[in-house]
């Protein structure tokens, strides 16, 4: 009786001190965004976390902080992951164009249309790209090319832009704005609706999954489908200090859990999101404009000499040309 007493003590040791190592070792990441629910990019998220529980067997998974709930100013995203207020961050580029010029490349004219498509131009470049960063790239992914959204006038065609003052996401974008004789102020994308309802903008350029996602059907009474530029760049990136601290185990986990493949799974989420706002917009009874093919040649003329003289300005060690190369290779 006694032996068997002390035999049981010493399991009980062993299964506590086992399940306070498991304890220990768990670890969670805080992953903070400043979308709603309706985004497609939470797909992406919950893809990145689902993933992450499954390779370590629930040993690491991820807190997530949406809706602004650790900073409500999305310029800031790249900021708030530096100084460790989260792990994870969701982050445009173009919001701080100053600092990755290379990855908003993407944004100008002729380099890509669908999503998928723009999302795989980043990925061509990204052993260039990620130089930009002080952070770990868990994955980059892009938009479809922008359509306009506008409230009073529909735009047919090129004369229609005079004048208009037009929300862009990145400074890339403003010289092709200025060169349709339109006037260009950039504008993060959680303010643009209540914009467009007050008239403090009179367009709006923007991937058509946020129509959807940031209900702009209901102050929009016109789309186009067209208006030059690429897609615009996203990232979910990683304290590297937080990614450095971890085991290599540990490392191993998060690498299965991002990478290349969470990267096309979220460029082929925003082509069906893309595609899905539209329908939406149209359901809605906004009406879409399909310019035609002589009124896109006009748009095209106006903007080449501004992106002839671009291609040859300097990105860091490389030229804006050499970059697009990169991303069409």
């Amino acid at each position: 009786m006694y032996l068997h007493l002390r035999q049981l003590m010493r399991i009980i040791t062993v299964v506590a001190f086992v399940f306070a190592v498991n304890v220990g070792f768990a670890k969670e990441l805080s992953l903070a965004h400043f979308l709603g629910p309706k985004s497609p990019n939470n797909l992406v998220f919950k893809a990145f976390a689902e993933k992450l529980a499954e390779v370590s067997n629930g040993e690491m998974s991820v807190n997530m902080f949406p809706g602004g709930s650790l900073n409500s100013v999305p310029p800031r995203q790249y900021s708030i992951l530096l100084n460790g207020v989260a792990d994870i961050v969701f982050a445009l580029p173009g919001y701080t164009a100053d600092l990755f010029p290379k990855t908003n490349v993407l944004n100008y004219p002729d380099i890509c249309v669908r999503a998928i498509d723009c999302t795989r131009a980043l990925l061509n470049a990204q052993h260039e790209l990620e130089k930009e960063f002080d952070a770990k790239i868990l994955a980059i992914w892009a938009s479809s090319a922008p359509v306009l959204i506008t409230r009073d006038k529909p735009v047919r065609a090129f004369e229609d832009l005079q004048g208009m003052k037009i929300r862009v996401t990145s400074k890339h974008n403003v010289p092709f704005v200025e060169a349709l004789n339109a006037s260009a102020v950039a504008q993060p994308v959680t303010v643009i609706h209540q914009n467009l309802t007050n008239g403090v903008i009179d367009a709006i350029t923007v991937p058509p999954s946020a129509i959807r996602s940031f209900r702009l059907h209901e102050p929009a009474n016109y789309v186009t489908t067209y208006f030059p530029g690429s897609g615009f760049a996203f990232v979910l990136l990683m304290n590297q200090q937080v990614y450095s601290s971890l085991t290599e185990r540990q490392k191993g986990w998060v690498d299965t859990a991002s990478g290349d493949w969470l990267s096309l799974f979220a460029g082929r989420t925003f082509g069906n999101a893309d595609d899905t706002g539209l329908e939406f917009a149209r359901d809605a009874g906004v009406e879409i404009v399909e310019l035609t093919k002589s009124e896109r040649t006009r748009f095209g003329t106006a903007i080449q000499p501004t992106l002839d003289a671009i291609l040859q300005q300097p990105v860091g060690d490389k030229t804006v040309k050499e970059i697009i190369q990169l991303m069409k290779q």
